[in-house]
């Protein structure tokens, strides 16, 4: 039997390339020989959160187009009227992270799928993913009620994974020494490998290779 390749996705699900990476990293999951576990870094969360200001706003919408443009992942006006347009709340990605940890925890085949639904309401619904009451549902609409009430009023097992595993991935990319995200830390044990973003945003191809490489 063909031992899978272990990958740890470091994202945040506030960053727009990793939004733009998701195509790529679905395909990932689908190989079989690929074993991929996602891991939330928190960087836009607690003192990563800050406030969507005009400059920051334009910011992030000439950077969104680029990443249209590289992988055509759409970015709605929806979005950009009704996220970025936002002055009264903070780009926080720590509700959002909060939500898949809770999906990761209690149905872990599914944390992707939450993930990308938590992408699409943000980017393309042009939906406020920092409101918990969206998040629930989000988690509704894919039919986890247990999980979005779980999310709703959060308890010290959820808030404790929280903290774990944003610690855990954070020690990880300062192990490998990864400057930001989306990136692949590939392999297990005490020597894994850093693949950066760039390869999830080139041909499928190279990428695998570089993958099976590690």
């Amino acid at each position: 039997m063909t031992k899978k390749i272990r990958i740890t996705y470091l994202f945040d699900p506030l960053c727009g390339w990793c939004y733009g990476a998701s195509a790529t990293l679905e395909n990932l999951i689908r190989e079989p020989d690929m074993d991929v576990e996602l891991a939330p870094t928190g960087l836009f969360a607690g003192t990563g959160a800050r406030p969507m200001d005009a400059g920051f706003a334009d910011y992030a919408w000439s950077n969104d187009q680029r990443i249209a443009r590289l992988t055509g992942q759409p970015f709605s006006d929806a979005y950009r009227h009704k996220v970025l347009a936002d002055r009264t709340r903070l780009f926080d990605s720590g509700p959002a992270t909060l939500a898949v940890i809770a999906v990761a925890i209690t149905a872990p085949k599914r944390a992707f799928e939450a993930l990308k639904a938590i992408q699409h309401a943000r980017y393309v619904e042009g939906r406020d993913i920092t409101d918990i009451t969206v998040l629930t549902q989000v988690l509704r609409t894919l039919d986890m009620p247990e999980i979005a009430d779980r999310l709703e009023t959060p308890d010290e097992a959820l808030m404790a994974a929280y903290r774990s595993r944003l610690d855990s991935a954070r020690t990880e990319m300062r192990r490998l020494g990864a400057e930001g995200v989306p990136a692949l830390s590939v392999g297990a044990g005490d020597s894994p490998r850093l693949v950066r973003a760039s390869a999830l945003f080139g041909s499928r191809t190279m990428l695998v290779a570089e993958l099976n490489a590690a």
